[in-house]
C-alpha cells in the first residue's frame, strides 16, 4: 500500500496489523492500524508518530514514495506507548536529519523506553513548528490515555493528529471512517 493523501500537505504513512487479536486484554478480531502522518511544508517536513517495531519497514517504504528519509526535519512523538511506537528509535536512525519532539512527559518516557541517549526536545501548548506555510501546533492531553499524550494540529490543513484518542482497532485498506461503513466504524 502506498501513502494515502489526507490533505494536499498531509499523507497517512502508517501501518496495518492484520493479525493483532489481543490489545491489553481486549479482543481485536479485526486487527489494528498504527497511524502515522507525513506533513510537508514548503521548507520542512515532519513525520507525526511512528509505528510498532515489526512495521517500521512498511512505514519507511510509504515515506520514501513521497520523500527521501534524509529530507525529514522533525519526528513528532504524540505518544510513547511501545505497543504502537516501539519502532521510534529505528525510524529516528533512518531519518538522520530529523529532530525529535515530544511533550515533557514524552521526553521522560522516551528516555525510559528507548534510552537516555536519544535527543528529544520538549514542546507544549505554546509551541509550534513552521514547516513553511504549514504549521504544527501542540496540545498536551495528559491522561487522555497516558501522561505523555499530546495532539498535533495543523491549522492550515484543518487536520488533527490525535494519537490514540478517537481510535479504534480495525485493520482495513480503507483509511477513513466513511469508507468502511458505520457498522464497522462505530
Amino acid at each position: 500500500m502506498r501513502a494515502v493523501p489526507v490533505t494536499d500537505r498531509i499523507h497517512w504513512v502508517g501501518a496495518i496489523d492484520w493479525n493483532l487479536r489481543d490489545f491489553h486484554g481486549y479482543d481485536t478480531p479485526r486487527g489494528t492500524t498504527y497511524n502515522a502522518y507525513l506533513v510537508q511544508g514548503a521548507d520542512k517536513i515532519a513525520l507525526v508518530d511512528t509505528v510498532k517495531t515489526p512495521f517500521v519497514p512498511e512505514l519507511l517504504e510509504r515515506i520514501t514514495t513521497l520523500v527521501p528519509l534524509e529530507r525529514i526535519d522533525y519526528i513528532v512523538v504524540n505518544h510513547i506507548e511501545p505497543d504502537h511506537n516501539s519502532g521510534m528509535r529505528l525510524v529516528a536512525e533512518a531519518c538522520p536529519n530529523a529532530k525529535l519532539v515530544a511533550s515533557a512527559g514524552g521526553v521522560r518516557g522516551i528516555a525510559e523506553y528507548h534510552g537516555a541517549d536519544i535527543d528529544v526536545a520538549a514542546v507544549g501548548a505554546t509551541d509550534s513548528i513552521d514547516l513553511g506555510g504549514t504549521t504544527l501546533r501542540f496540545m498536551p492531553m495528559p491522561m487522555v490515555h497516558w501522561p505523555d499524550s499530546m495532539f498535533t494540529y495543523c491549522p492550515e490543513q484543518c487536520c488533527l493528529m490525535p494519537n490514540d484518542a478517537f481510535g479504534q482497532h480495525l485493520a482495513s485498506s480503507a483509511r477513513f471512517a466513511d469508507e468502511v461503513g458505520l457498522d464497522l466504524a462505530m
